[in-house]
């Protein structure tokens, strides 16, 4: 297919056209009825931004600070499960694009490929740990991120139990009709199905085996995932992790609060894309609630729904210090490999200047809430 991707939407259909069904539908999709899936995109492209003319725009920085280092952008990648097998050794070839770029790349826990396979490419990224029952093995994950030089680690917080994910449900199967899924894709099999061998999954190899199909994958995540987790355990993780630690998944000022108290150094404001509690608020609603209880005392970044360089200038404006990509690049991977993810970020990157030069900012600092318009004391959705 030689369509031209101008957008993230172009990647997605990309991507649906290339990979098999059962891993689209494992990207694309979210929990129970999607509500939140659609509302995280739909509430973040209602927000209004107020247009301005006549500033000098011509010298525009989009260059950003977060935990001593200067990014190209206010933008990373955020981790995004088995994005191994969107594209052959699929982690590998995002870590480079992000590297060259500029940018944070994260690896989750359950990638494609391991965080000492990425690490030995050159691009050290940054590291998602999820809590599981074996204590054993979270402790050895995070030896792992020490040892290999991982700058920062990302506590995953909101998948203490797994949520229901209907389209996964529907697209399951072994055997023939795997088969034919695979058959019906014959450019991602041979390219990732055979020239990307060995498929494993990754850092969970130790506990699942080398050559573990998906299912066992599914069923490992419902048997392990840990629902007694509370903040003690956050409390564990930041004595053995002395880097920058990072809580995913907080949604309620609250949590925020607690997990400032708690030794976090950062925040996600997360629903974990809608794949988890569906029905619960957009992160997009969510953030200028826990920006205005975090108050600054550390960087607030956040993830849901962007989807442009324009949700990124959205983002910002609500409170966030940093935005996360998820789909937006998988998408991208699973279309053109690392080539896609490059070209999405430049997709990004020129998209934010457009906004960023029609609402008269020139550095990231001057992103605030004067630029969205307001009826009555609330940004407009």
């Amino acid at each position: 297919m030689n369509r031209i991707a101008a957008n993230v939407s172009d990647y997605r259909a990309l991507a649906k056209a290339r990979l098999p069904h059962f891993l689209f539908e494992y990207l694309d999709g979210g929990s129970y009825d999607e509500v939140t899936l659609r509302r995280n995109v739909e509430d973040l492209q209602s927000i209004t931004l107020r247009q301005r003319v006549l500033r000098d725009v011509s010298n525009i920085n989009l260059s950003a600070e977060l935990f001593g280092r200067t990014w190209a952008m206010p933008v990373g990648l955020g981790p995004v499960g088995l994005a191994g097998l969107y594209a052959r050794r699929g982690e590998v070839q995002a870590a480079k694009a992000a590297a060259a770029a500029n940018v944070p790349m994260a690896l989750s826990t359950v990638g494609g490929c391991s965080l000492r396979e990425v690490a030995a490419s050159g691009h050290v990224p940054w590291y998602q740990l999820y809590f599981v029952k074996d204590r054993g093995f979270v402790a050895s994950m995070i030896d792992t991120a020490r040892e290999v030089g991982c700058a920062t680690l990302i506590l995953t917080v909101d998948l203490a139990v797994p949520g229901s994910r209907y389209r996964d449900y529907r697209a399951a199967g072994g055997g023939l009709r795997r088969m034919a899924q695979l058959l019906a894709r014959p450019g991602w099999t041979w390219d990732v199905g055979v020239r990307g061998r060995p498929i494993s999954l990754g850092n969970l190899e130790p506990i699942v085996g080398k050559r573990a199909p998906l299912s066992d994958f599914q069923a490992w995540i419902h048997a392990n995932f840990d629902p007694s987790v509370s903040w003690k355990d956050v409390e564990w993780v930041r004595s053995q992790w002395k880097g920058p630690l990072i809580i995913k998944g907080i949604l309620d000022p609250e949590d925020a609060r607690a997990a400032a108290d708690h030794g976090a150094d950062g925040i996600v404001v997360s629903n974990h894309g809608g794949r988890q509690l569906d029905g619960t608020s957009s992160t997009a609603l969510a953030l200028p609630r826990v920006a205005d209880a975090i108050s600054g005392r550390f960087p607030v970044l956040v993830d849901g729904g962007v989807r442009s360089g324009l949700d990124v200038v959205r983002m910002l404006a609500l409170g966030a210090d940093f935005v996360l990509l998820g789909r937006a690049w998988a998408f991208a991977l699973a279309a053109r490999g690392g080539e896609g993810v490059a070209h999405a970020l430049k997709l990004i990157d020129a998209e934010m200047r457009v906004a960023m030069a029609l609402t008269a900012c020139t550095r990231i600092n001057e992103i605030g809430e004067d630029i969205l318009e307001r009826s009555g004391n609330q940004a407009t959705f």
